[in-house]
């Protein structure tokens, strides 16, 4: 393994008792120091028995596992204000019923504030250190993010529907433009972008100019793509030929897109996606809860298609929980298939992983531990009696951790979370005013 000695003028030391850095082979190392410096990793060098960092900020993780933070490829971060609002319903039901029409009354700047607060606590106490999202009224998720310093992409939703915060959908476009212009550079951690809910809801006029301000911007366009048979049935009706392959069609099938749920995809529309260099974004927990289907990941990740993995919202999955997520999404894959080799725990962790760094072309900067990468980072207390014996720590990670085995979190170099504790969220207000918005919501 490389490694660099440093000086002694690094901000943080973590000893790690295992260190996985999710390099492509590398096994788990014991007893490791990571130093950064500036928010980026400046060395990975053995632990010298005796060696004293009284002088820099030190986490001792002797006892732990130390491994990349956990990205949450796709999400509605303020969607946590409707966990638990509409459970049991198929998604046209859920949508059209119950969650627009809550969301038409209940969502604004106040509320998707403290919602995307409520979001940013349980995702940095699961182990996630970036997230992607899509929602409305996405100036209070930055600021929100701005202010835990949680990584993420952000995108304005776009919809040909009236929407909180647009509604005149003929300005849906100009919306995200200014949202677009007024995020793009503002924050190292975060990158703006646009989100369209799907090829059935945006028109291709719609779809066409999402793509055209997002390359003009240079970030990307995000969409949830045949999600459901009732979709790609509609698709079919309207256009004559299935979701992928009008989106390649009307121009907007390429890298900068990433595709989320891709749960109905034909062998030659993962070909296609790959031809394109779509990147794919894989939602195990929503598409079960609303019976939405199963995403061929095996198929998709052999076609080397960079797949990320996502919780969705809280209102269909009802957690945040990237570690559960892994579980499900590997366990799912098994029972879909027959084979119980399909979607092995090193596969699934790397998704939550490096390849979920990939999906959101981030994979230079984070995603793995290595010397010159931003330091997002997670310490996970392996002296638990679900985690023992510890004979294998990624088998142990994706098949029996939980979020509340995750003790310290690290983006960029600054400490989130240590020992537990929240040191960038105030929960208590957080709690008070989550409660005092869902009293209203029940009336």
């Amino acid at each position: 393994m490389s490694s660099e000695k440093t000086s002694n003028s690094v901000d943080l030391v973590i000893r790690a008792g295992r260190l996985l850095t999710m390099r492509p082979g590398a096994a788990p190392i014991n007893d490791m120091e990571v130093h950064i410096k500036d928010g980026k990793i400046a060395a990975i060098e053995p632990s010298e028995e005796g060696a004293s960092h009284s002088s820099v900020e030190t986490i001792d993780a002797s006892g732990c596992l130390v491994m990349p933070g956990l990205i949450n490829a796709h999400t509605h971060a303020a969607m946590t204000l409707f966990r638990g609002l509409a459970d049991d319903m198929p998604l046209k039901q859920w949508l059209f019923e119950k969650i627009f029409p809550a969301e038409a009354e209940y969502l604004s700047p106040h509320n998707v504030y403290w919602s995307a607060m409520l979001a940013f606590g349980e995702m940095i106490s699961s182990g996630t250190t970036c997230f992607s999202d899509g929602y409305f009224f996405q100036d209070k998720t930055f600021d929100a993010a701005i202010k835990v310093g949680i990584r993420g992409v952000i995108a304005q939703g776009v919809i040909d529907f009236p929407a909180p915060g647009v509604p005149d959908p003929e300005k849906n476009l100009d919306v995200g433009t200014k949202f677009i212009e007024r995020w793009k550079g503002f924050s190292s951690l975060l990158t703006p972008s646009l989100f369209c809910h799907s090829p059935v809801t945006c028109s291709e006029k719609t779809l066409i100019g999402a793509m055209e301000i997002c390359d003009s911007g240079g970030v990307p366009m995000q969409i949830h793509l045949s999600e459901t048979l009732e979709e790609v049935n509609t698709i079919m009706g309207q256009k004559g030929i299935r979701p992928a392959y009008y989106l390649d069609r009307i121009g907007i099938l390429k890298e900068s897109l990433i595709a989320v749920h891709c749960v109905h995809l034909e062998d030659e529309e993962i070909r296609l996606l790959k031809e394109r260099g779509t990147r794919v974004v894989h939602c195990p927990e929503s598409n079960m809860k609303l019976a939405s289907g199963v995403c061929a990941a095996e198929k998709i990740i052999n076609a080397g298609i960079p797949l990320g993995l996502g919780t969705d919202g809280c209102a269909s999955n009802n957690d945040l929980d990237m570690l559960r997520e892994m579980d499900s999404a590997a366990k799912l894959s098994k029972v879909s298939s027959g084979a119980p080799t399909s979607l092995k725990a090193e596969v699934i962790l790397r998704c939550a992983t490096i390849e979920g760094a990939r999906a959101l072309g981030l994979d230079q900067e984070i995603g793995s531990i290595e010397i010159g990468k931003r330091a997002d980072i997670i310490v996970v207390d392996l002296d638990k009696p679900h985690l023992q014996p510890l004979y294998d720590p990624i088998s142990s990670i994706v098949y029996s951790a939980n979020g509340g085995d995750v003790r310290d979190v690290i983006v960029e170099g600054k400490v989130l979370m240590r020992e537990r504790k929240l040191l960038t969220v105030d929960m208590e207000e957080v709690m008070w005013n989550i409660k005092k918005i869902a009293k209203q919501i029940q009336g």
